[in-house]
């Protein structure tokens, strides 16, 4: 067959990897480069050149078997990171770092407040609680399914200490949406989310790792077979179906397949489909999008005020800054960087940054979970071979890579495709 695949991100280099061997495929991409969320920047450094990456970074060997088989297949080396997380607020001037005992205690004043030992009991409270709520909770139950963090938070009366500098950075952190935004997300698909992470215990927590020299080069190794078959910098502006076939329009011109994979997000993909029909309508409408800049820089003032405070993930609350993430990566940490300087990718915080420390600004766009989300996404099936067109993306679940190459197996199995890789 002659197939389209509209986008390079995870989901379109599965979907590409697992057909070309079988099927004339082209694969579509606006960007200048391969790979959508993964962005390795080559920068050179007080050690030599180093690939810094500013979209994906981590992974963990708990919640990602099919991307790690993936790898394993394509024999990219990949090595241990650390995952902690602190919080500093700027209008109370207090912070923390969860990773240890020192990194909670480095601020000794939080010795002295209240809300701070709160927090704390508020937190194992919650593990607890939290652990509880999904051994009770039946997917059928339509309250659970509404339910939001905010108004569990509200339910079990947890102190405003621990939702403000716990509870909603971290949530905000993990989705790249801000503590508005994640406050209205599904409880249930956070308790999920957060039980199969190991976010609501204590010990036995996952490994994370990140890839040798910059997620980069597992996008390297993964298109090398099909290199000659990716279009980059050339933009979809349309996807019609036409007499049985699919219409493609492109900067390039307009050419006729037997199938579109649509590899992009949810709401990209329904711009660009012409008389995208009621399903496809409803179900993409109900998982949208929301846009966040990444810069790359090197500003230390940015992160904690106190060096034993900084962790890989630290998050930022700043009163005038309630709508936007306002999240650091530390990646000399989480890259193993052993630079003089130290790199950094913050979201949605240009005005804090010194200018002369920028290296770069990327856009990223996440997707945002309603209440809407799990009908919607049970009916990704309805949207695999209908009509000529095809629906993949993270999007589909939890929004991250392992997301991505599962929405591109289901895609691809209904070309009777099942890698030896894949484990579901």
């Amino acid at each position: 067959m002659k197939i389209a695949i509209v986008g390079s991100g995870i989901s379109g280099l599965t979907c590409a990897h697992m057909l070309h061997p079988h099927h004339e495929i082209t694969l579509y991409e606006a960007s200048d480069y391969v790979g959508g969320h993964t962005h390795t920047i080559d920068v050179q450094t007080s050690s030599g050149m180093q690939g810094i990456d500013t979209g994906f970074i981590v992974y963990n060997e708990r919640t990602y078997p099919n991307f790690i088989g993936l790898l394993e297949s394509l024999n990219v080396a990949t090595q241990e990171t650390r995952m902690g997380f602190s919080v500093r607020c700027h209008e109370t001037d207090f912070e923390y770092n969860g990773e240890s005992l020192g990194g909670l205690i480095a601020d000794r004043r939080n010795l002295l407040r209240p809300r701070f030992y709160r927090m704390l009991w508020d937190i194992t409270r919650f593990y607890r609680e939290t652990a509880e709520f999904l051994q009770r909770s039946q997917e059928s139950d339509r309250a659970d399914q509404e339910l939001t963090v905010a108004e569990f938070a509200q339910r079990h009366r947890y102190s405003q200490a621990f939702i403000k500098y716990h509870l909603l950075p971290m949530g905000a952190a993990i989705w790249s949406c801000n503590v508005k935004t994640f406050g209205e997300f599904p409880f249930r698909f956070v308790a999920e989310f957060y039980q199969n992470h190991g976010l609501i215990q204590v010990s036995n927590r996952p490994m994370w790792r990140v890839i040798q020299g910059g997620s980069q080069q597992y996008v390297n190794k993964l298109t090398a077979a099909f290199a000659d078959r990716i279009r980059l910098q050339t933009p979809v502006t349309s996807v019609e179906r036409h007499n049985e076939k699919v219409r493609l329009t492109s900067s390039t011109g307009v050419e006729e397949f037997d199938h579109v994979i649509l590899a992009c997000h949810s709401d990209t993909a329904l711009k660009l489909v012409q008389e995208a029909d009621a399903v496809e309508r409803e179900v993409l409408e109900a998982l949208p999008y929301t846009a966040n800049t990444a810069i790359l820089h090197t500003d230390e003032s940015i992160l904690p005020k106190r060096r034993k405070n900084w962790a890989s993930w630290n998050y930022a609350l700043h009163p005038e800054q309630d709508n936007v993430p306002t999240l650091t990566y530390n990646m000399n940490i989480l890259q193993s960087l052993q630079t003089i300087e130290t790199y950094c990718v913050t979201l949605n915080s240009s005005d804090y940054i010194d200018q002369a420390h920028i290296l770069g600004t990327y856009q990223y766009d996440h997707p945002v979970f309603t209440t809407q989300r799990e009908q919607a996404q049970n009916r990704h099936a309805e949207l695999i071979g209908r009509n000529g067109l095809s629906y993949c993306g993270a999007y589909w679940r939890n929004g991250f890579h392992e997301d991505g190459v599962v929405s591109g197996l289901r895609v691809c199995r209904q070309w009777g495709l099942n890698p030896d890789w894949a484990v579901q």
